[in-house]
């Protein structure tokens, strides 16, 4: 847990003056469920970014997901994470979930939904994945 996190603050450090970083109010909502410690500080991290709004057609695809068996029940869950991001046409869905998002073996299932669907189909990554893409990281 403290490398994730380390982890992602790394990255997170370099991306905010490097990438247009975006969040929703589901996020901010999973955050504050959870009890870890800095959570306030992670809150207000992710407050500051660009919020996505969650619309009748977000909330629509996150239903199918869900109908299609491709994310757990939650409407504001997992599912919702992925349609935000498909939806918005992010390049990154970035995660710590591996078991239903950043997962090679889910991923040919969401690309062929989203075709269906005629979306986007967001990388599925972890922070971890993402840094060496920052300067002097090797």
């Amino acid at each position: 847990m403290v490398a994730r996190r380390d982890w992602t603050r790394q990255w997170y450090d370099y991306a905010v003056d490097v990438h247009e970083l975006v969040t929703s109010a589901a996020v901010l909502t999973e955050l504050q469920k959870d009890t870890f410690p800095g959570k306030q500080a992670a809150i207000s991290q992710v407050a500051s970014l660009t919020p996505l709004a969650i619309t009748a057609e977000v909330q629509a695809i996150a239903a199918e997901y869900i109908k299609r068996l491709l994310m757990p029940s939650d409407p504001t869950g997992d599912a919702l994470h992925l349609a935000l991001a498909s939806y918005y046409d992010c390049d990154f869905l970035l995660t710590w979930n591996c078991k239903h998002l950043a997962n090679a073996n889910t991923f040919d299932n969401i690309a062929r939904v989203n075709g269906i669907l005629g979306l986007s189909i967001p990388k599925l990554v972890t922070p971890l994945e993402l840094t060496a893409e920052i300067p002097d990281n090797d």
